[in-house]
């Protein structure tokens, strides 16, 4: 007979089941338990580490360049129906026109203008809040505070008069901190534009004055004042189109000197060539080896 080690296993003794006698009592408060803390909802206090800036300037690019993209097709379709408009003032001269190409002329016109009016407002938001991480970003890499705070960037970007040079000025001082950052410029030197900031810069003024000369002229009547305003709306928009184009080109720019590059999105590299480079050395071929 075999048994196995140990001798054989003792037989499993069957418990009666007890009565319900009631809850459990203790002598003393439990030890063990929930702790004694009001209810929170998970989320109520903050999981993790505090957003990098870096990460913030990267998420709200595609927004960025989403937005402006869309600016700028509405800005190009309004300057197409100014231009349409004007096109028709100048066949009323010599003949009448239907009433209903006057009524779409009207409707377009009306359409496009207040679409490319609040998406352009909306573009202004998405740029000034980049701006803002960007600024906080390069300050971050330099250890070196803007010498405007945030409020008083925003600001000289709506006051008239002053959006003629602080946001110039203030991009100036953002590309000269994200280079001082990649330790292409020295820290105390004078920001100096690049030749991208200077074309931005001239065309974000050329579109304010070409906005306000466009409002103000909305006031003169007569037949040749509307004519004229016509032509200065297709101008403003045109300028509005340009705008959106070249703050693109900025935002990529700056973009891509603050966030790092993935390496898993760049391009493989190939060699194509080698030059300057010693023969390698190789073993005598046998007289009588096939190639």
């Amino acid at each position: 007979m075999a048994t196995p080690p140990g001798g054989p296993r003792p037989r499993a003794v069957r418990r009666q089941a007890r009565p319900y006698t009631g809850p459990p009592a203790y002598p003393a408060v439990p030890r063990w338990g929930f702790p004694a803390l009001a209810w929170r909802w998970p989320l109520a206090l903050p999981a993790g580490p505090l957003v990098d800036p870096v990460r913030r300037v990267a998420a709200l690019y595609a927004t960025v360049t989403s937005t402006l993209w869309i600016t700028a097709g509405m800005g190009g379709l309004t300057a197409v129906a100014e231009l349409w408009r004007y096109v028709l003032l100048l066949r009323s001269r010599g003949e009448a026109l239907p009433a209903t190409t006057l009524a779409v002329s009207d409707a377009l016109v009306a359409t496009t203008g207040v679409l490319t009016l609040v998406l352009g407002a909306l573009a202004g938001v998405v740029v000034v809040l980049w701006a803002l991480r960007a600024r906080e970003a390069a300050t971050e890499r330099i250890g070196v505070r803007s010498a405007r705070s945030d409020a008083q960037f925003v600001l000289g970007v709506l006051v008239p008069g002053l959006n003629l040079l602080v946001p110039g000025s203030s991009l100036s001082e953002l590309e000269h901190a994200v280079l001082v950052g990649e330790g292409v410029r020295e820290a105390g030197a004078r920001p100096r534009p690049s030749r991208l900031v200077l074309v931005w810069w001239a065309a974000w003024a050329a579109s304010l004055l070409l906005g306000w000369s466009t409002f103000l002229w909305g006031f003169r009547s007569g037949t040749q004042a509307l004519a004229d305003g016509v032509v200065l709306h297709v101008w403003t928009n045109i300028a509005v189109v340009v705008l959106a184009v070249v703050t693109i080109r900025v935002v990529e720019y700056l973009t891509t000197l603050l966030v790092p590059a993935d390496p898993t999105e760049l391009p493989h590299l190939r060699v194509v060539g080698v030059h300057d480079a010693p023969a390698p050395s190789r073993a005598p071929r046998p007289a009588g080896a096939q190639r």
